[in-house]
């Protein structure tokens, strides 16, 4: 119930008219509502301490005086900045870019803004620059998208003292980390087109020293073994098309290469154009798969196999773990966080010549 004046009016500065030329602040919430500055703060930072009456009167004073808390207001009410910075690298990429627009996305819903941060290059100094930047902005927590092994030593050796989140990398200190499953993405894709009958996969792999890369290299090399199937010297590209494009050049040459896995959808595309230009047609001569499902892997011609990665999960689900482990209700970590990926079958992949 709204208190009234002796006369039984509601005093002139109860009226929202009143706050035509100045913006209501957190005292007039607290004498609408008949509480305390104190009782505002707690309402506003959700503390469980506050009767649920006592919460509706400060909520429907807020909605009858338009009042709409100020992000300053509330860090000095909850001691935190509201406010969490980003790291990446290589953030042109889909992956990357899909993740950082799914942090951004999770953190406003969740009342934080996100300061970004993205780097050319991934040396030491610059990493700990970026974090020394974060810190003197205040961030309550980081989120560091490090795909290079290099990146998470120099995350590793800042020494960062907020609550920090890696994705696809791993930290000896145990930090807490969200990674696509890359080892099970590559095992299905070689699996895949070696139950179509092909007697060996070609692989065109991601840069050395790249995690993603790095994994599911070994993840095909290891499906063949267990297969008792050739293991060829693996071709490294660079992630662009034009890397995959050189390489599918020279495996186009070769007319034993009936299967290539290709360690990105960039490179993927790329190898369909050099085996178009080549004359080999796909799949009826060469099946060829990619990885991460870009947009556009539906809409190549021919719609290209490949393993699905969610971006958008992997960056929820980090953003999620950061803000727990700022409220101090995350666990230590006992394992990787590994996002689960899906083989996509489309045509660019089919049986071996004369199977």
């Amino acid at each position: 119930m709204t208190p009234s004046a002796a006369d039984g009016s509601v005093p002139k500065w109860r009226s929202r008219r009143n706050f035509a030329g100045s913006r209501p602040v957190m005292d007039d919430v607290a004498r609408l509502a008949g509480v305390s500055k104190q009782t505002v703060s707690r309402v506003l930072n959700d503390h469980p301490a506050v009767r649920p009456a006592t919460r509706e009167a400060v909520l429907e004073a807020m909605r009858s005086l338009g009042y709409r808390p100020s992000r300053s207001a509330r860090s000095l009410a909850s001691g935190r900045t509201r406010m969490l910075g980003a790291i990446s690298f290589d953030a042109a990429r889909y992956g990357p870019a899909a993740i950082l627009t799914a942090i951004n996305a999770a953190a406003q819903d969740a009342g934080y803004l996100v300061s970004s941060i993205a780097l050319d290059t991934a040396d030491h100094a610059t990493v700990v620059e970026a974090v020394d930047r974060l810190s003197a902005e205040g961030a309550d927590g980081v989120i560091a998208i490090a795909p290079q092994r290099w990146v998470g030593q120099a995350l590793a050796d800042t020494r960062l003292d907020t609550p920090l989140v890696v994705l696809e990398n791993a930290l000896d200190d145990g930090t807490w980390l969200v990674t696509g499953d890359s080892r099970t993405g590559a095992r299905k894709a070689t699996e895949h087109l070696l139950g179509l009958g092909h007697g060996t996969v070609r692989h065109i792999a991601g840069p050395s020293g790249w995690t993603s890369a790095d994994h599911r290299l070994e993840s095909w090399q290891a499906t063949l073994k267990a297969a008792g199937a050739e293991v060829p010297a693996p071709l490294v590209g660079d992630w662009s098309a034009d890397s995959g494009y050189a390489l599918g050049r020279l495996l186009a040459r070769d007319p034993d290469v009936t299967a290539i896995f290709a360690s990105n959808d960039q490179m993927a595309l790329g190898v369909l154009h050099a085996l178009h230009e080549t004359g080999r047609r796909v799949p009826d001569d060469v099946s060829v798969v990619g990885y991460d499902d870009i947009p556009e892997a539906a809409h190549l011609l021919p719609p290209l196999t490949t393993v699905r990665t969610d971006f958008a999960e992997i960056g929820t689900r980090s953003l999620r773990l950061l803000l727990n482990r700022i409220d101090g209700t995350a666990e230590p970590p006992q394992a990787d966080s590994l996002v689960p990926v899906d083989l996509v079958v489309r045509h660019s992949s089919g049986p071996a010549p004369g199977r």
